[in-house]
């Protein structure tokens, strides 16, 4: 027996601002949409974090 989920459609990538952490051991980012300060610090570390431009899939409610 064949299981198949038929094809999804991948969702479109859009140029997305984010904060992403100063520290190179940790990779923690995040939408800047989905902050609550207006200079966050890293949830994982605790370090400051940067204004950044990643390109990711784009959400419904953004």
């Amino acid at each position: 027996m064949s299981f198949s989920r038929g094809s999804k459609k991948a969702a479109p990538e859009v140029d997305t601002n984010v904060w992403a952490c100063t520290n190179d051991e940790c990779a923690g980012w995040m939408r800047e949409s989905y902050s609550f300060h207006e200079e966050p610090e890293c949830p994982l570390c605790q370090s400051p974090m940067n204004k950044e431009i990643r390109t990711l899939p784009e959400l419904a409610d953004e």
